[in-house]
């Protein structure tokens, strides 16, 4: 009797019946996700540059930039990033001739979804990446200039090697973030994990059941990549310690 009235308030077989139809939807939001955030490791470092050695005029425009983004929502700019590019490229096409043989009407709104993540996370990364490139003691810059490296080696062998291991734990934590913040690409018509779970949900009315279901995908997912980057975490400590020895 009474398991018959859990039945009816919670659908056991619909939640597992559901979890392979959502999973076959995780590539998408993993690759969005992986995609957007190498993306945005480029904008960021970029950024965090451009502010660090104050660069007359682009710095400014740094600013402005990373103001902007982290003043409104991420909803806002996938929105502003799926109705504003293709109006910014039809206006390319028929200003200065570019894009001619596009037909912004048909680009696959995953695109977009990248776009916008990785302007989103370019943004952030970049005050990760100032704040572990600042960490670094000054004294090895004055030391590696005396002994006549540039600017250029210094950065790429001596900074960047010690900011990463510094940046590693916030950028683990903004990827596991963008994970879960995917689940609003589907507002763009992209179907990814979430997207699925709402399709499924409005088909069969087990909205519960699914979103329970889509909700332990993130979570094992979550649980996954935590343990991809602990894993990577320690043997970059390891190879520091091996390269100090």
């Amino acid at each position: 009797m009474n398991g018959g009235i859990l039945m009816k308030f919670f659908d056991v077989r619909a939640m597992f019946e559901s979890i392979p139809q959502i999973v076959q939807y995780l590539p998408t939001t993993i690759g969005v996700t992986f995609i957007a955030m190498f993306i945005a490791t480029m904008i960021g470092l970029f950024t965090a540059l451009i502010r660090i050695y104050r660069v007359p005029v682009l710095k400014r425009i740094a600013g402005f930039y990373v103001s902007f983004i982290r003043g409104t929502p991420l909803l806002v700019q996938l929105y502003l990033t799926y109705y504003g590019a293709p109006k910014v490229l039809d206006l390319l096409k028929v200003k200065y001739g570019l894009f001619e043989n596009t037909d912004v009407n048909v680009i696959p709104p995953v695109y977009y979804a990248v776009m916008a993540f990785a302007v989103n996370l370019g943004a952030y990364l970049s005050e990760t990446i100032r704040s572990a490139i600042e960490s670094v003691d000054r004294g090895q810059f004055e030391a590696a200039n005396s002994i006549g490296m540039s600017q250029t080696q210094v950065l790429l062998k001596i900074v960047l090697p010690q900011a990463l291991l510094v940046a590693l734990p916030n950028f683990g934590n903004t990827l596991i973030g963008t994970i879960k913040d995917t689940s609003l690409v589907f507002m763009i018509s992209v179907v990814d994990v979430m997207g699925k779970a709402q399709i499924i949900g409005a088909r069969t009315l087990n909205f519960f059941e699914v979103y329970i279901a889509v909700s332990l995908i993130y979570w094992a997912t979550c649980i996954i990549l935590e343990k991809c980057l602990n894993l990577l975490e320690k043997r970059l400590k390891i190879s520091e310690r091996s390269c100090v020895e």
